[in-house]
């Protein structure tokens, strides 16, 4: 027999970006939670508004299941004393399982007998348990939270309401002073109070009081609005995704709407129009059939249609507002010069102990100077990079960009062109401040790559040197976004920049500065093992196993890309039984070569042919890999130190390393240390778990 479960938590207005966060928790802690008390379902289903969280449980089972289990005690020769009697340690044993010696029974584990019993625990009814779901409703996480009255628990809004129920019956608990009942609500305004008498009831109720309780039907009636009117005005209006899922959270009954502004604002930016419709109304910009901006936007209602022109008049007067400031501001920057802003730049703090945003410029000009030089760039386009760096931060101070946060770069662009910057230079400062997200777009162009890179890694050298290290909670800088950032750039590009080196640069460029690092030598190392955690984090998404990030991640990331190409390597060798005798022969070396001293080989302590010929291939193979490591050839590389394979087989097969002679032993074992360092140049291998793949 079943029953089906309804939990609702009601709540005032939640933000938009948390809700789809917390109905993924809320589904996914209530079948960990169902798993664990042993009770069976049939199926999950979640609902979420900007006032709800919900889920239903159908076919939940009236009863947990029973089980029983097999519980291991202490070995016999404990439980026992030397007259065959019960000690006090098997006595305790079986009472704290419920049972007694006489349900003792024994089994060999590893040679070893150990004393065991069989522990029945039958299944408690379903109704007794739920209240405990109180605990999945108080552990979901939000970005940010609050308390309110005098209640402890901490949630994104206050409770205002709780759901609970099996079958016909009110699980009962309470949270932050609310109490469970049967009774919830529909639409803040145009719905009313809805006593339910059965959880399968919950979405129909709802619907009948103007509340899409499922997401994604309540984002399926947005588009099919959108649709229609996007036909009935023959008008090209498209779904930005990002947009059309934060409206779909700001609504619980959704009405789209055309509405229009004058044309004359389209003299504006396009950037602008977009901006002040997406990010600061969530409207939708409307296209003609040739792609240009119409002065059209669509709108969506959290309601039906009623008075749905009022409606259209009240969101036309405040986006013309919004767009006669826009236009004034736009019309105001054009009268200055780019040196004017620039100027401004020095009364506008970055951070209290880094400076001002003119001081950042300045350091950032100096960097994209000195990683021009260890990148292949031509001299036309370094001079446009460090243009670009000089002036990268103007717009920060400009009337639109005041106002309208979302658009600096891009207005920065805008204001270059019609200053006579050249268009690569323009385009810079724009892409400077890409990726925006850690798996964002790229810059595209050269001088754009230089500059973002310039930038992060000075707002990463600086934060970390006053000691605004990140948190686990807390990176207000975004500093592993910008190391992400600056690491997928390095790799898009090809760029045959150690990553060290690039560290070197900057905490150089600190050094030299009037802000200086507390403690140099932690600071560097602090942005090395910061930046080993952002590579092993991006390696990981590419799939690349633990053991073999760890390898990579030994000493240094070095030039990224081929750092990436060495994993991938790597990791297809776990398939390869062709490199197993290779792997083999290796970790030989590495045991022994921790034994050795810091003495140098001696060609004349040989004294048989296999360590000679051991030695000459190593010369060879060394040779050969520095020239296919300095080529960043991974491939190569990997293929030479392979050929040691079989000379160091034959060198442990006819040579005893630990030899009585110490001469002979240290010289031996002096071979092994200096093949291991070269291994270990291309990975630590004794790090990855190679024979659990063959």
């Amino acid at each position: 027999m079943s029953n089906d479960a309804l939990f609702e938590i009601g709540l005032e207005e939640l933000p938009a970006r948390f809700i789809a966060d917390a109905e993924k928790q809320l589904k996914e802690k209530t079948a960990a939670y169902l798993k664990e008390e042993r009770i069976t379902f049939e199926t999950i289903a979640t609902f979420s508004t900007p006032r709800r969280l919900a889920v239903l449980i159908k076919g939940l089972a009236i009863q947990q299941a029973s089980v029983e289990e097999e519980i291991k005690g202490p070995a016999e020769n404990i439980a026992k004393d030397a007259n065959g009697q019960w000690t006090k340690a098997a006595i305790g044993f079986t009472k704290a399982q419920g049972q007694s010696v006489d349900d003792i029974y024994t089994k060999q584990i590893n040679g070893t007998p150990y004393i065991f019993v069989k522990k029945h625990t039958e299944g408690k009814p379903t109704i007794e348990l739920l209240p405990h779901f109180k605990q999945i409703i108080e552990s979901i996480t939000f970005a940010q939270n609050m308390r309110w009255g005098e209640n402890s628990l901490k949630y994104a809004r206050p409770i205002r309401w709780l759901v609970a129920m099996y079958g016909s019956e009110v699980v009962p608990f309470t949270i932050a002073g609310v109490s469970t009942d049967r009774i919830t609500y529909g639409h803040r305004f145009l719905g009313r109070k809805i006593e339910l008498e059965d959880p399968t009831q919950y979405e129909t109720a709802l619907s009948e009081q103007y509340v899409i309780a499922d997401a994604a039907k309540r984002k399926q009636r947005i588009v099919e609005d959108i649709r229609r009117l996007e036909e009935h005005a023959n008008l090209q209006i498209p779904l930005d995704e990002e947009l059309l899922n934060e409206v779909t959270n700001l609504v619980e009954y959704p009405t789209a709407f055309l509405g229009s502004f004058p044309e004359s604002f389209l003299q504006l930016p396009p950037e602008v129009l977009r901006t002040s419709m997406k990010e600061h109304q969530r409207y939708f910009p409307v296209f003609g059939h040739d792609g240009e901006l119409k002065p059209r936007f669509v709108g969506v209602r959290n309601g039906d249609d009623y008075k749905l022109t009022t409606v259209i008049k009240g969101n036309e007067k405040v986006l013309h507002a919004r767009l006669s400031d826009a236009q004034f501001f736009y019309e105001e920057d054009l009268k200055h010069s780019i040196s004017h802003y620039v100027q401004k730049l020095d009364r506008v703090v970055f951070q209290e102990k880094l400076g001002t945003i003119q001081d950042k410029t300045n350091r950032v000009k100096q960097l994209t100077e000195r990683i021009a030089t260890q990148v292949d760039l031509s001299e036309a386009n370094e001079q446009k990079a460090i243009r670009a760096a000089e002036i990268c931060k103007f717009d920060l101070v400009t009337s639109m960009v005041n106002e309208f946060t979302e658009l600096q770069g891009i207005m920065g662009e805008i204001y270059a062109v019609y200053n006579g910057e050249d268009e690569s230079v323009a385009r810079a400062i724009s892409e400077h401040y890409l990726p925006k997200q850690a798996d964002g777009p790229l810059p595209e162009t050269d001088e754009g790559a230089l500059v973002s890179i310039a930038d992060k890694i000075d707002t990463i050298t600086g934060c970390i040197s006053v000691g605004l290290m990140p948190t686990s909670s807390q990176d207000p800088y975004g500093l592993r976004r910008q190391a992400v950032g600056i690491l997928r750039i390095l790799e898009a590009n090809q760029w045959h920049l150690p990553v060290e080196t690039l560290l070197d640069i900057a905490v150089d460029l600190y050094r030299k500065a009037a802000i200086k690092p507390i403690d140099e030598q932690a600071v560097y190392q602090d942005l090395q093992d910061f930046f080993k955690a952002r590579a092993a984090y991006l390696l990981k998404e590419m799939q690349i196993e633990q053991d073999i990030i760890q390898a990579l991640m030994q000493k240094r990331i070095g030039v990224f890309s081929y750092t990436i190409t060495k994993a991938k390597l790597l990791s297809s060798k776990r398939n390869d039984e062709t490199f197993k005798p290779v792997h083999e022969a290796f970790i030989r070396v590495f045991n022994l070569a921790k034994k050795a001293d810091n003495s140098p080989v001696d060609e004349a302590r040989f004294i048989t042919s296999s360590e000679e010929a051991l030695y000459r291939a190593f010369l060879d193979v060394r040779r050969a890999y520095d020239i296919s490591n300095a080529q960043l050839d991974a491939e190569a590389a990997l293929a030479e130190l392979e050929k040691l394979a079989d000379p160091i087989h034959l060198f442990f097969e006819h040579n005893m390393v630990m030899s009585d002679n110490e001469k002979h032993r240290q010289n031996r074992l002096a071979l092994l240390r200096d093949i291991g360092e070269l291994v270990n140049d291309f990975a630590d291998l004794s790090t990855i778990e190679w024979k659990q793949h063959f």
